[in-house]
């Protein structure tokens, strides 16, 4: 057993909306002491960093509600009930940017917000790409565009890029694209 673990108490659903769940848990702490933790069910999400043959990666610019602004972002999307998340990236890259890609590599699964958060992000290369036309999603407004993937890093250097997960997916991509990891194709 963990030895820092904390045990639930009970557990309480605060709020429900179309897709996060607000729990309150009252628990005990790994010392004894009493206290609450507030956190969100997610069902999970995918990423995709798709990659052209030149180079460049797609990318797309998105308001983002609760920051209040634009973001730039890899293509991404929930995870509906029962889906497996290789067919959840493949419906994403086609329904966001409209490209099918030929080559998928696995590369890895995130907690992006760990301390109130249980939602996992699935990450995946996409390659070999063709472009067929999107079909977005009711209410859902976004902007394609290409970068190199230099240009993103440089982006998220300075902070114009602030999406962990695009983050995490171009710093991942420059660490293939050199080599020094290898792709896992699935």
């Amino acid at each position: 057993m963990d030895r820092l673990a904390e045990q639930t108490l009970d557990s309480r659903l605060a709020f429900e909306g179309d897709f996060l769940r607000l729990y309150v848990d009252n628990i005990r702490a790994a010392d004894g002491h009493l206290g609450t933790r507030e956190y969100l069910r997610h069902p999970g999400a995918v990423m995709i960093v798709p990659l052209l043959p030149d180079g460049q990666v797609v990318l797309e610019r998105q308001y983002r509600y609760p920051l209040k602004r634009t973001a730039i972002e890899f293509p991404a999307g929930k995870i509906d009930a029962g889906e497996d998340p290789l067919a959840c990236a493949k419906r994403e890259l086609m329904e966001e940017t409209g490209y099918r890609a030929g080559r998928w590599s696995y590369l890895g699964g995130l907690h992006n917000a760990i301390a109130y958060c249980d939602e996992k992000i699935e990450m995946y290369l996409a390659e070999d790409l063709t472009l067929e036309g999107a079909a977005l999603d009711a209410g859902e407004t976004l902007e394609v565009f290409t970068s190199t993937w230099q240009q993103l890093l440089q982006w998220v250097r300075e902070g114009t890029v602030t999406d962990v997960k695009t983050m995490l997916g171009v710093m991942w991509l420059e660490k293939i694209l050199a080599d020094e990891w290898q792709r896992r194709d699935v």
